[in-house]
């Protein structure tokens, strides 16, 4: 296992150079950065702006072409930039445009070309009006926004309501350059240059589509020109906020995982003394945890797939460990196209032999023999619903033309990488796991024949206490979620990693914490059956993630659309999905060391 981890984590520090990590983990997946070099320009240098996308402001996954709507098209034909998997995965699709930005050259409203707009090219910008459209374009590697057009609302006598659109044919290019560097660019709209397309109009309307670009020395060094990105999604008021909350978050949780683990520790003192007493006769007249020790290290139901769960539940602990240690390194700056996609399947391929070591190593200890039926699970136990969902949601951007739809050439990499990488590291760790020679640790002898749980009341049946379990670690992650989804599945931007990974560890202690003390309330009762209890009941934060979705899409964001939803709650199934089988894992593997502590610490007959 430390092996395994150590290679994963030797793999990593191969891909990083003595720069930057971020860039030796694309240029692993194909993608060609451009060195310090290739950003100094001299005078009248043509420096190309690439359209990305548009799409609608309130829908991030649906995004489309640039040129899917009518705009001018440059005079050579369109060209395509080649792109990394990550950014295509991020569904970037670098197009030309006819913009000429020549390196420190002012332009004053240059025209870009005059359309004639038919009914069916006012249909579409009208559409994207509407629909509160906007465009993403990159120059030197610096993102820019802005939107399509306006709408307005009139309001006339006899409370008639009319909705008037127009579309933007003007840009102001702002840019900022340092001696022969790119520093930063921003994109204006003029609002008096718009043309009415509005539903009355029944003919073709004639557009103009002009631009004007202003260049303006400063002092800013080209190593900090990323700096404005990371300041702009929270101003310093907000990130206190952020922090107060936090904090008063996490030392809310402490304190109750504190009296917990008081509470606990008493009680657990009390049964030691009690249950190390010789007395013959307490021993028949007594009940509680000692007297299931003949049962509490009985193998689970379903060994095979309990196995593979755990595996794939390792693997993605440090799958999520690994990806803070980059963050936490500056590989994900802010507008990095693509560079936590390219570090997430580069990672899951690398950690893939993990899984299949940890799942193989349970199941020979547990005395599976269908070992290879074993490996084939943990391979597919999360690719194969994962690979279901996104055949789903694929064809649904497929069809909506969307450029969320990966192409086919993508989705062969993938695949190869999945199966000459993924399965083959799986399987090699399933190889050593089964020939790992360690056995399992049971201080009790396990009786022939299992114990007759006891009737119980329904509090203590699976979904409560999966409930009881699942709200705590849940409380301490509640603050921070709305940030994540608000970057996630909107255009804020994440980069307080540091109070990402803070959250992180609490989440993983107390979900260890409150599963170990459910666990004991289950075997003080008598009931042995705590190996899938203990883990669903670790993995149930997972469901009340998945259960924050459904407030977060109805009452914190302004999605809709079949598309939008279905990417929405398919996607964030599969992390929730995750989610349970990493905190399964934190809490079962808990639950595993505090049960044998309590059982070495007592006589068992």
């Amino acid at each position: 296992m430390r092996l395994l981890v150590s290679c994963a984590l030797v793999a990593l520090l191969q891909l990083s150079t003595a720069a930057r990590l971020p860039a030796a983990v694309e240029q692993a997946l194909g993608r060609q950065l451009l060195s310090e070099k290739d950003h100094k320009y001299a005078a009248d240098d043509k420096v190309p702006l690439w359209a990305s996308k548009v799409g609608p402001f309130t829908n991030p996954s649906e995004t489309y072409e640039y040129y899917s709507l009518p705009y001018c098209q440059p005079k050579d034909g369109v060209k395509h930039k080649l792109l990394g998997m990550g950014e295509v995965v991020d569904a970037n699709r670098m197009a030309s445009t006819p913009y000429q930005l020549q390196f420190r050259k002012n332009r004053q409203r240059e025209a870009v070309c005059e359309q004639i707009l038919d009914q069916e090219k006012l249909l579409k910008f009208r559409k994207a009006v509407e629909e509160d459209w906007y465009f993403q374009m990159y120059y030197d590697d610096l993102p820019v926004w802005g939107f399509i057009g306006k709408m307005e609302k009139l309001f006339k006598p006899g409370g008639v309501t009319e909705y008037k659109y127009y579309l933007f044919t003007h840009i102001d290019f702002d840019i900022k350059y340092n001696e022969d560097r790119v520093i930063e660019i921003n994109v204006s709209t003029d609002p008096q240059e718009a043309v009415d397309i509005s539903e009355e109009i029944t003919d073709s309307v004639k557009a103009k589509f002009t631009y004007s670009v202003k260049w303006t020395p400063t002092l800013t060094k080209f190593e900090q020109r990323l700096a404005r990105y990371e300041r702009f999604p929270l101003n310093p008021v907000h990130l206190e906020i952020h922090w107060f909350s936090i904090i008063n978050s996490c030392v809310t949780v402490l304190l109750l995982t504190g009296f917990l683990a008081t509470i606990l520790m008493r009680v657990l003192k009390a049964d030691f003394i009690k249950y190390n007493k010789d007395d013959p006769a307490m021993d028949e007249e007594e009940s509680g945890w000692k007297y299931v020790h003949g049962d509490v290290f009985r193998f689970p139901p379903y060994k095979n797939l309990f196995c593979a769960f755990v595996g794939t539940g390792t693997q993605l602990f440090y799958l999520a460990l690994f990806v803070f240690v980059l963050a936490l390194v500056g590989v994900f700056y802010p507008y990095n196209r693509g560079a936590l996609y390219s570090a997430l399947i580069a990672l899951y391929a690398l950690t893939a032999g993990i899984a299949g070591f940890v799942a193989s190593s349970y199941y020979k200890q547990m005395e599976g023999e269908l070992w290879v039926r074993n490996i084939l699970l943990t391979c597919f136990v999360y690719c194969g619903p994962f690979l279901l969902m996104f055949s789903f949601l694929n064809t649904v951007a497929i069809v909506y033309r969307s450029t969320a739809a990966l192409p086919f050439g993508t989705i062969v990499i993938m695949i190869l990488i999945w199966v000459l990488v993924t399965i083959p590291l799986t399987v090699f760790g399933g190889i050593a796991g089964k020939n790992n020679r360690a056995e399992f640790f049971a201080p009790c002898r396990t009786n022939k024949y299992p114990r007759e749980i006891p009737q119980l009341p329904w509090y203590r049946t699976t979904v409560p206490q999966m409930v009881m379990a699942g709200f705590l670690p849940f409380s301490a992650i509640y603050v921070e979620l709305y940030y994540i989804f608000a970057s996630v599945w909107g255009h804020k931007v994440y980069i307080i990693w540091s109070i990402l990974a803070i959250v992180y560890i609490i989440l993983i202690i107390v979900t260890a914490f409150i599963t170990i003390a459910l666990t004991y309330f289950q075997l003080a009762v008598e009931d042995h059956q705590w190996w899938w209890r203990s883990f669903l009941c670790g993995g149930s934060t997972g469901i009340f993630v998945y259960g924050y979705c459904f407030y977060y899409y109805y009452a914190r964001s302004d999605m809709s659309g079949f598309m939008q939803t279905s990417f929405f709650f398919g996607y964030m199934a599969m992390v929730c999905f995750g989610f349970f089988l990493m905190l399964g894992t934190v809490g079962w593997r808990a639950s595993l060391m505090f049960v044998r502590h309590i059982y070495r610490a007592i006589k068992c007959e």
